[in-house]
């Protein structure tokens, strides 16, 4: 089995052929998946080759078949199928809303079912603000033309003319009051053809659902105490695991003693493979007490192997490694005033909340894994080939987790508890990380070093721009057992495999390097092969840092100018929808370039999301304690173009949370390691945003546009949100800051306090 190691844009397009099951029911469309690929037996005579499909919107031309995306039964109950999950993002809800208005049917009317490898289509992952462009896209089209499809089956059976007949109510109805159940119509495999490449969706000014702000529906149980998290589950005969990680990355078992933890109360085993330490105990807390044993009774070897935290810019910069042309336009003219800078990203965690948690059965050779993974096909496969198993024999269902946003420890979770159980058949395995596995292993954001040269001329015009990045690949998601932690720590360990370097339109470590205005630029990315710490996708990849740079520098070169910040943006700005939230954005915030009151500054940002999602602006006003350092955001405003609103209460939801996301960010968060591990393993080592530190507001304008295709909305405020907080200090304080985070210490020694 070949295993093609995905990014964190791109969704996994399989190209084998799938066998789904249709079985149908009395007067019912029941539509089953086996989701196994199987190989094409190989011809005596090669046939010739089949012409190439039309391609088909969003995420159906991977799912090419309405009956994969659309089931509706003999009592016209409607059940909607999506590879994507809801991970806070409110994708459910929307994902709900496009179905129901296209089948002319209420949203309590949808029952959407999330990935599931047994029963979904394979969308591949759940990143890059993706969902509402493929899935969303995918949905809406697929029920759109289920609609017509049921509407000219009925004009068939009543014989009457299709144009007197519409949808409504889960029913299609005729001028002279015939009705006919949609349950009644889709016998006979009905919704068992092929998508079509147009369709006849609703109008914008017919739309009754789409651009409402629903109620969430993933929120009830979240806010209620019920089982919203895959932490909640609970199994008949489940037991419970921990495993005990290495002290440090490059550590390995050299030795343990297992006899007095196999003797404590509750304990069923213990499991050793190659440096894969874990304890099953029948209640929680005496598999907690177990580990903690275990991990006295433990011998390690332990190297020094990482280099000093503060020269780790150096180390990226003089790694030798491949150098990509990001973008080249024009030769630049440096003869007028130059701005040079360097700017830098320390490792960043995901930092979830609730820590990392997956439970798995094997039972009669059949392995079933609940996980938060945002990939449950690639996860699949991982865990498979990490077993020695077939495909099929592993079923991987999504659940959401208490905390996501990237590639945090839930795919490991889920193969550690694959791993136990694979040991112990027969039982459900739930395997909670603790909260030093979660910051110790999880898979960080990479550090960046950017270096900053742009030059202005007489007419106060950008002149050339040279931008040189160094950094990793953003992501290692499965990827293969050798992006699980497990896999790489049993004895017949699975090697990591060396990151690819690849330079696409979506961008990766190199997302929005390329800036959106107007002027000659050329950017390199210095590609940084092998990083001293585990990395992959923490939201925004890239772009968090390199929208920070690019719009630090902007601010430089309008002061150099002598123009105002948000009018220097404009005079670089032909995308008209670019425009459009800048001017909103400053509007509703009153920008003006009036002197800020004593200790507070304002600062400026925009972006768009990776050159080709989400438009969005921000205006920042943050005050500063020169005697402590404190960097506090007393307010933001932001205006948002994700193309069509579905849900504005969630575009909105998201974006606040992008904006509070990227202040943390900002202002506290990094990873801090000595020559052997990491220290950051508590939330005293690594401080995220208190609620004392939130900004008194935030406020979200959403510019809609009816009729024009979902761009995405969970990853656009993260860059801007963070140069507009470096722009507001050093318009409040007259210094320049380089380096994130901007903590305490580092704007005291700024600042010369």
């Amino acid at each position: 089995m070949t295993i093609v190691p995905q990014d964190e844009f791109s969704t996994d397009r399989r190209k084998g052929i799938s066998r789904r099951g249709v079985l149908m029911g009395t007067g019912a469309l029941v539509v089953s998946f086996s989701l196994a690929r199987h190989a094409l037996a190989q011809q005596a005579t090669p046939a010739p080759a089949a012409p190439e499909p039309p391609k088909l919107p969003g995420s159906l031309d991977d799912a090419r078949r309405l009956d994969a995306w659309i089931r509706i039964d003999a009592n016209s109950d409607i059940t909607v199928f999506t590879g994507k999950i809801e991970l806070g993002q409110g994708i459910r809800t929307a994902l709900i809303q496009v179905a129901a208005e296209e089948l002319e049917v209420e949203p309590g009317d949808i029952n959407l079912i999330t990935a599931d490898t047994g029963r979904t289509p394979d969308e591949g992952f759940t990143a890059g603000s993706q969902s509402m462009q493929n899935s969303g896209t995918a949905i809406r089209n697929a029920a759109a033309q289920v609609r017509e499809i049921l509407i000219t089956e009925a004009s068939r059976r009543l014989n009457v003319p299709r144009e007197s007949l519409r949808a409504e109510g889960k029913a299609i109805v005729g001028q002279n009051g015939q009705t006919i159940g949609y349950g009644e119509l889709v016998s006979d495999q009905l919704l068992a053809v092929e998508a079509q490449p147009q369709s006849l969706l609703k109008s914008p000014d017919s739309l009754r659902i789409i651009g409402q702000s629903l109620p969430r529906v993933d929120i009830p149980a979240k806010v209620t105490g019920g089982a919203a998290y895959v932490q909640d589950l609970r199994l008949e005969g489940m037991v419970h695991a921990r495993v005990v990680r290495p002290p440090a990355q490059a550590a390995q078992l050299q030795d343990v003693d297992t006899t007095s933890v196999e003797q404590m109360p509750g304990v069923i085993t213990v499991i050793r493979d190659g440096s894969f330490l874990a304890v099953v105990a029948e209640q929680e807390f005496q598999a907690v007490n177990a580990m903690r044993v275990l991990q006295q009774a433990a011998r390690w070897s332990e190297d020094a192997v990482l280099p000093n935290q503060n020269e780790l810019p150096a180390f990226l910069e003089s790694t030798k490694g491949d150098i990509g042309t990001v973008a080249e336009d024009g030769a630049g003219d440096f003869s007028g005033q130059v701005f040079e800078a360097t700017f830098t990203r320390p490792y960043q965690m995901h930092a979830s909340i609730g820590p990392s948690c997956g439970v798995a059965l094997m039972e009669n050779g059949q392995l079933t894994v609940w996980s938060h993974t945002q990939g449950v096909y690639p996860d699949q496969e991982a865990i498979a080939e990490m077993l020695g198993m077939n495909v099929e024999q592993v079923r991987v269902i999504h659940m959401e987790g208490s905390g996501c946003y990237g590639h945090n420890g839930a795919d490991d979770a889920a193969a550690d508890a694959a791993m136990i159980a694979a040991a112990v058949p027969g039982r459900p395995i739930r395997l909670q990380w603790m909260r030093e596995d979660e910051h110790g292993w999880e898979p960080y954001g990479p550090a960046m070093l950017i270096k900053v040269r742009a030059g202005v001329g007489q007419d106060g015009r950008i002149t050339g721009w040279n931008y040189d990045l160094w950094s990793n690949v953003h992501s290692t998601r499965p990827g293969g057992a050798p992006s699980l932690l497990a896999a790489r720590h049993r004895a017949q360990a699975f090697p990591v495999r060396p990151p690819n370097f690849n330079i696409s339109q979506s961008g990766n470590g190199d997302r929005n390097a390329v800036p959106l205005y107007v002027f000659p630029r050329r950017v390199l990315w210095h590609f940084v092969s092998e990083m001293p710490l585990r990395v992959s996708a923490l939201r925004a990849l890239g772009a968090y840092a390199n929208v920070f740079a690019l719009e630090s520098t902007m601010d430089e070169l309008a002061i150099i100018a002598g123009a105002d910040p948000v009018e220097f943006r404009l005079r670089h700005l032909e995308d008209e929808r670019a425009r459009a939230v800048v001017e909103k954005a400053a509007q509703e915030f009153g920008w003006s370039t009036d002197a800020p009151a004593n200790g507070r500054g304002r600062g400026f940002g925009f972006a768009r999301y990776k050159n080709l999602a989400a438009f969005l602006a921000v205006a920042l006003e943050v005050e500063v304690e020169r005697e402590t350092g404190r960097v506090r955001v007393v307010r933001a405003v932001s205006a948002i173009d994700s193309g069509e609103a579905v849900n504005p209460d969630g575009i909105r939801n998201q974006t606040e949370g992008g904006i509070i996301q990227s202040i943390s960010w900002t202002l506290y968060e990094q990873v801090t390691f000595d020559n052997t591990r990491v220290t950051s393993t508590d939330w005293s080592s690594y401080p995220i945003l208190r609620f004392s530190s939130v900004p008194e507001s935030v406020d979200v304008h959403i510019i809609n546009r009816p009729g024009q295709p979902f761009l995405g909305t969970g990853e656009a405020a993260q860059g801007p949100v963070a140069a507009a907080l470096a722009n507001a200090v050093r318009n409040a304080t007259g210094v320049r800051f380089y380096d994130l985070p901007l903590t305490r210490e580092r704007v005291k020694q700024g600042i010369g306090i």
